[in-house]
């Protein structure tokens, strides 16, 4: 496989005005393992296999459990998850899959009942960053596998 373009040399400010956000997220307390779970759903959700390895290889460096990646798709059904981190995926879902029922009553009420509004907004933050990592990769031809996790926390 071959990258289609590569938007960092075209348009080097689309990546800047990208990781300025990433750094906005990174100062705002959210819990970083957290955080690289957000980036792997959503990514399984929007079929991003650049990020898809590039997270779960960070993920594994900060010393996320094999078993927890392997199972976060079916995070549901699997009791490896704190109640914070269920709302903070269900939350990822709804926001990634906007289109299918936006972010019922019930769903905001339950995060909330882990994070605060401050939190709130840092996980949407979170979640529309990754979201639109996804959609540059994807629609740029992004190709996995090179990545080599430089995080260690």
């Amino acid at each position: 496989m071959e990258i289609r373009l590569d938007y960092m040399k075209v348009r080097p400010q689309s990546l800047q005005t990208l990781l300025k956000l990433e750094e906005y997220v990174k100062k705002s307390g959210l819990d970083h393992k957290l955080w690289e779970l957000i980036k792997i759903r959503a990514s399984q959700i929007n079929g991003c296999a650049f990020c898809l390895d590039m997270h779960t290889k960070d993920a594994r460096a900060m010393g996320e459990t094999e078993q927890r990646l392997y199972l976060l798709n079916a995070w549901r059904e699997a009791p490896f998850y704190t109640e914070s981190e269920r709302a903070a995926l269900a939350l990822t879902e709804a926001v990634t899959r906007i289109s299918d029922g936006g972010v019922p009553q019930e769903l905001y009420e339950q995060v909330r009942r882990h994070f605060d509004e401050e939190q709130f907004v840092d996980l949407l933050m979170a979640i529309n960053g990754i979201n639109s990592w996804n959609r540059m990769a994807i629609s740029t031809g992004m190709v996995p596998g090179e990545y080599q996790p430089t995080v260690r926390k």
